[in-house]
């Protein structure tokens, strides 16, 4: 299995998908996969989530994993899904010691020191810094990272195609989130390809 780190050094863009219709999911991990996005993160934010999941896995080359994942309710649904790494918007311990425990590539959302702390008590030190924009921008992830060295991120949060280059420049960037890749409404494959080239060759 691969590691966390191996996922977010795959490509310098994470796209993070909200998808409303199951038949949307194929021809849009393909059109991602097409550009040179293989990981895709797929949020849990509606009800047709988990068989998205379920439908890009079986695009070749798509490395598809669960984000907004909450609890370990979440977990094991997404998991059963065949989510092949998590990303949560915050960390508990309650989900930390389920997703360690699960052995699954697992990616929780930091804002605080306190939040990184927490993480490296359960023994993970590769954090999605969540609101990036809304919790202080690039300067508030420099700040925040110093004191931990061996720590890493994926900014994730108002990142745009015009501001992602500032954050993969810093050295604890491995990778930034971004949903600018796939706007809202209905999706036209060739723009989502398009975007997703322009993406796979920033920083």
């Amino acid at each position: 299995m691969s590691t966390i780190e191996d996922i977010m050094r795959t490509a310098p863009v994470i796209p993070v998908l909200v998808v409303e219709d199951v038949r949307q999911a194929r021809p849009l991990a393909e059109a991602l996969v097409a550009g040179g996005l293989r990981v895709l993160e797929v949020t849990l934010r509606t009800p047709a989530a988990l068989d998205v999941i379920r439908e890009m896995k079986q695009v070749e080359g798509a490395i598809v994993g669960a984000g907004t994942v909450t609890n370990p309710a979440e977990l094991e649904a997404a998991l059963e899904a065949g989510s092949e790494f998590i990303v949560s918007p915050g960390l508990t311990e309650t989900l930390g010691k389920a997703a360690v425990a699960s052995g699954v590539p697992f990616l929780p959302g930091i804002a605080s020191a306190g939040d990184i702390m927490r993480g490296m008590d359960l023994g993970l030190n590769r954090f999605k810094f969540f609101p990036a924009m809304a919790a202080g921008g690039a300067p508030a992830l420099k700040a925040l990272a110093a004191p931990f060295g061996q720590v890493r991120f994926c900014p994730t949060g108002g990142i745009s195609e015009e501001t992602a280059p500032e954050w993969l420049a810093l050295d604890p960037v491995l990778c930034v989130g971004g949903s600018w890749i796939v706007p809202k409404g209905p999706p036209d494959y060739i723009a989502i390809a398009e975007a997703a080239r322009r993406a796979s060759r920033l920083g």
